[in-house]
């Protein structure tokens, strides 16, 4: 078994933001590290924290590369440490307490489901995502909010699904629709995969791709939902090719970007002929757009 190895670099709210994306500047790597950005005490909002996992020792270079992406780290020296030999994602998983949001109920295996809620398990694995963060919270709640109102949906995307949660989420509540659930990551899909077993959700296309780039996204498209909880940059690169994916009338859902972004991010939208139509709360609001008649 690999040894790995663990580099952990304190920093502010913006570096840590900035890590959680697709790295360009890491892309030579092989095997990439996983990054991991992380809030240790939510008492202090602007006191993150960044965690880069690598199997075997790095070198000083690849610790340094990294640290310059960190400005806000750059008083303290890169050092990684070996780990002990377990599944370090399992154990930093396991325990999460479950979650009720609406109509959910999103646990681990180690908890019994709630009586009366819609039942979603995501095991600890090799993908991050168990419903916690505000932004997979606030997505399922305006997932339910729409069912509530009587929206149908036939035709979901679910963009940058990593665990594969907002996708069951939608196949409960629309379980005639067809569901397609992509992601930049092959081990987030293979996760997908085995999650998908676990919920019994059997009509869910998978797909490895970058943004909407897949032949089987575009065949599919256009789609009456769109799910996109990335971050708020790559949500701004993607503008013209997200719109022109959602169907005239169709609804795009926006999250995984910070209050200070949302101006920014729904502007990309809106100058693609899409309609702003509600802009959630909080730090982590979640956008929802609709499509104006006429746009491919």
């Amino acid at each position: 078994m690999t040894e790995t190895w663990k580099l952990t670099l304190p920093c502010n709210r913006a570096d840590a933001e900035r890590m959680s994306g697709e790295l360009a500047e890491l892309a030579d790597l092989d095997p990439m590290p996983v990054i991991v950005a992380s809030e240790p005490d939510a008492a202090s909002p602007d006191r993150w924290q960044v965690d880069a996992y690598f199997e075997g020792k790095p070198s000083r270079d690849v610790l340094r590369r990294i640290a310059a992406l960190v400005p806000s780290a750059r008083e303290k020296e890169p050092r990684a440490k070996p780990l002990p030999a377990e599944d370090w994602v399992t154990l930093s998983q396991a325990g999460v307490e479950p979650l009720s949001v609406g109509r959910f109920y999103v646990r681990t295996p180690d908890y019994p489901p709630q009586a009366g809620a819609v039942d979603l398990v995501i095991p600890a694995g090799l993908a991050f995502g168990t419903g916690q963060h505000a932004t997979t919270s606030g997505c399922l709640a305006t997932l339910d909010a729409m069912k509530r109102r009587g929206k149908v949906f036939r035709n979901v995307l679910d963009l940058g699904t990593g665990t594969g949660l907002l996708a069951f989420a939608a196949a409960r509540l629309w379980p005639m629709a067809q569901l397609t659930a992509s992601d930049i990551d092959p081990v987030s899909i293979e996760v997908v995969r085995e999650n998908a077993a676990v919920n019994r959700v059997k009509r869910l296309k998978m797909v490895v791709a970058d943004a909407l780039s897949h032949r089987d996204l575009v065949s599919r498209a256009p789609y009456d939902l769109v799910i996109a909880n990335i971050l708020a940059q790559p949500l701004i690169d993607m503008a013209p090719w997200v719109a022109a994916s959602v169907a005239p009338g169709g609804t795009l859902i926006l999250a995984g970007l910070l209050d200070t972004q949302a101006a920014a991010v729904a502007r990309a939208y809106v100058d693609q002929n899409m309609r702003l139509v509600a802009t959630g709360d909080g730090e982590w609001p979640v956008l929802t757009l609709v499509a104006r008649p006429g746009w491919r």
